[in-house]
């Protein structure tokens, strides 16, 4: 049976935007599922359901470990931006055969505010009530965080798939300090599978010195690339098929990837 790749987009996002990688992957034999996170199956100029605003990313996490429990075995987890930070907080949960981790949101621990992350959230964090209502970046904000790496007429035509997003969610990521429920923390003693974790060097949302210290989290299980002349929209910027066949080398070694990490001392991978 082919492996499952379980594709996990992140905010604003869909199932859409793994089209690039999908059709590298696919034809390798490898089964790709695209899901969509709660409450973001809508048109994108459409109305937000109400209870996008205060869904928790615990809450996106839930319904992802509810899809992968009907799968025959644990996938490879393939995530971008939060949604590598959701395949993480997967693989603790056992979910994971491995992880690959495409400029992934940061677990509670890492300090990433740095003055390009919070020039990209401002315009929609300074909003009162932002932490409990649907929110979506302007234009300008979009293209200046992750999508300045595009030529312009794609800019404007991925911004316009965009959907809203949970300000809960993007609250709980960005000010975890201050969320009494620490919903992003991750335990990396529970994660025992491989994870490949991709950084771009010219990313401004998720920046690659941040990305990096994700990577160091998991220790011998984290295997870090960057890739120059990259931002944050690593799925779709021009040169992207170099960051799909890097982690489709990856993949091929996965065995002797979970032969070299296991250990009797350690748990088998999850």
């Amino acid at each position: 049976m082919a492996d499952t790749i379980f594709m996990i987009h992140g905010m604003w996002g869909g199932p859409g935007y793994w089209a690039n990688f999908r059709g590298f992957l696919e034809p390798l034999g490898y089964r790709c599922v695209a899901t969509t996170l709660p409450y973001h199956d809508m048109p994108p100029d459409g109305v937000p359901d109400p209870r996008l605003g205060r869904t928790s990313v615990r809450d996106y996490a839930d319904a992802l470990e509810r899809e992968i429990d009907a799968f025959d075995a644990p996938p490879i987890l393939l995530g971008h931006s939060m949604g590598g930070l959701l395949a993480q907080m997967l693989a603790a949960r056992g979910r994971a055969r491995a992880a690959v981790l495409l400029a992934p949101a940061s677990p509670a621990g890492i300090l990433a505010l740095t003055p390009s992350v919070l020039r990209s959230f401002l315009p929609v964090m300074l909003k009162w009530g932002c932490w409990r209502k649907p929110m979506r970046q302007p234009f300008a904000t979009a293209v200046y965080s992750m999508l300045h790496r595009l030529p312009p007429a794609e800019q404007r035509a991925t911004y316009d798939r965009f959907v809203h997003e949970s300000g809960r969610t993007a609250c709980e990521i960005g000010l975890w300090p201050f969320d009494p429920h620490h919903a992003t923390r991750v335990d990396a003693s529970a994660v025992t599978c491989p994870l490949l974790v991709i950084a771009g060097s010219e990313d401004r949302i998720t920046p690659a010195r941040i990305v990096r210290q994700v990577a160091r989290k998991y220790g011998a299980l984290a295997t870090f690339r960057m890739f120059e002349d990259h931002a944050h929209w690593l799925v779709a910027e021009p040169g992207w098929q170099a960051i799909a066949q890097s982690v489709a080398d990856w993949l091929q070694l996965l065995p002797a990837s979970i032969e070299r990490v296991h250990s009797p001392d350690r748990p088998a991978p999850c």
